[in-house]
């Protein structure tokens, strides 16, 4: 399929776009991503690999969210049922990222970070030949797993590699990555396949992972492994009340937008009729709202502390949520809402990240972890859920109802968590 001048010139200002609004991220003042384009920007160049190697695999979980009907139709399945690609990422995620590193942790870790990626791209070969709903949905367990470690990985080496002073700044260039890839994921996933089709993203995917694993391995040193705190100890971390209700915040958080997001391309063209180009320009203005959000939020709660803010946030996004289905007669309208939807959804994450280092100051680094996890079980849960929705009511306008009421429980677990004592959670 041809793509038109138009086209292409939509295309190439949301490139430059994401790069723009990518940086923005690495300037959020709450986790010190300081402008690395000023005096003292030059950092060890591995990190950019690192970077690169964090862009590719972070593309794969969610661009299946923008192609849903798409690979619903080649499967002959409905689109509830597709959802659950994302569903299925999200848990696996969640689950094998403190599962392997305590499994790997006498691994070297530059051979495990190639391991890790030869089975990525051996996962998205596999989603790029499947034919059947079943292999698509193994494939899609390959990768959460490999791209858990990954991740997880391009942190912990970057921390490693480069001197004290440039760490955070190196930090927030593995992060821009990471975000970056968000922020293009679903409208070039629906670019690629209007133009090529579905399975061509996956493949895409697959070149920039084996990519990475030519740089990683040509110009990355042997990594020494070193002390990782078991897994047992980690989960002794939530016996705090104070703690674990801190991370249903953001499970429930999560949970209530993915009951829209992952569902978000048919809702679009149910309510807009829009074609699949608009729906991707729908989709970036969205991601590139989320990742100013992240930066507000660093903002918000320096400015009014972490415990406001949370009550802030939560309950201002359930309100726009509920809003959603009745700005459905005005495109213009709705957008801006879906975009401050979307700068909420990802604003909550620097307030809560600085409530855990208060209130669990001696195990921050393990709380950093497990609430990744409880994000990743968010956006199964939320998925799940809104697969279910729309299974029994048939309708997509009621997905923003329910994913508001999932909002208001992460609301009431806000409420628990800040009337709890500010005990210190042990050592472990």
């Amino acid at each position: 399929m041809r793509v038109s001048t138009r086209n292409r010139f939509l295309i190439t200002k949301m490139l430059r776009i994401s790069f723009l609004s990518g940086f923005f991220y690495a300037q959020n003042p709450f986790t010190k991503q300081a402008n690395f384009f000023c005096k003292g920007w030059i950092m060890n160049w591995r990190v950019y690999i690192l970077a690169a190697a964090a862009f590719s695999v972070g593309l794969v979980e969610l661009i299946v969210g923008g192609i849903l009907p798409v690979i619903a139709d080649d499967l002959g399945i409905t689109i509830a049922s597709a959802g659950q690609l994302i569903t299925v990422f999200a848990l696996v995620y969640a689950i094998s990222a403190p599962v392997l590193i305590s499994m790997t942790a006498k691994v070297e870790r530059k051979k495990l970070y190639l391991w890790a990626l030869v089975i990525f791209t051996l996962g998205n070969i596999m989603t790029f030949f499947s034919t059947s709903f079943a292999l698509v949905m193994i494939a899609r367990v390959i990768t959460a797993m490999s791209t858990a470690l990954v991740v997880v990985l391009s942190l912990t080496i970057t921390a490693k590699i480069v001197k004290p002073e440039h760490r955070a700044k190196a930090i927030g260039l593995v992060f821009m990555g990471i975000s970056s890839s968000l922020v293009l994921g679903v409208p070039v996933g629906i670019f690629l396949t209007e133009a090529f089709g579905w399975r061509t993203v996956f493949l895409g995917i697959a070149l920039l992972s084996f990519l990475s694993f030519l740089l990683i391995s040509l110009l990355l040193e042997k990594m020494p492994v070193e002390k990782v705190v078991p897994l047992r100890d980690q989960i002794k971390s939530l016996a705090s009340v104070k703690i674990s209700t801190a991370h249903l915040v953001t499970l429930f958080m999560l949970a209530g937008h993915y009951v829209v997001y992952a569902y978000f391309t048919p809702f679009l063209e149910e309510a807009f009729g829009l074609e699949p180009l608009w729906v991707s320009v729908a989709y970036f203005i969205i991601g590139v709202a989320s990742i100013g959000g992240n930066a507000f939020g660093g903002i918000m709660s320096d400015k009014l502390g972490s415990k406001r803010s949370i009550l802030t946030v939560v309950s201002a996004f359930a309100i726009v949520l509920l809003l959603l289905p009745a700005l459905t007669g005005y495109l213009v309208v709705f957008l801006l809402f879906a975009a401050l939807w979307g700068g909420l959804s990802w604003a909550l994450t620097p307030a809560m990240q600085n409530y855990l280092i208060q209130s669990a100051p001696e195990t921050s680094d393990i709380q950093q972890s497990l609430n990744t996890s409880a994000l990743q079980l968010g956006i199964a849960m939320g998925s799940f859920i809104g697969g279910l929705v729309l299974t029994f009511t048939g309708s997509i306008y009621t997905l923003p109802m329910f994913g508001a009421m999932l909002v208001l429980v992460a609301l009431a677990f806000a409420f628990i968590s800040l009337r709890q004592p500010s005990t210190e959670v042990a050592s472990q």
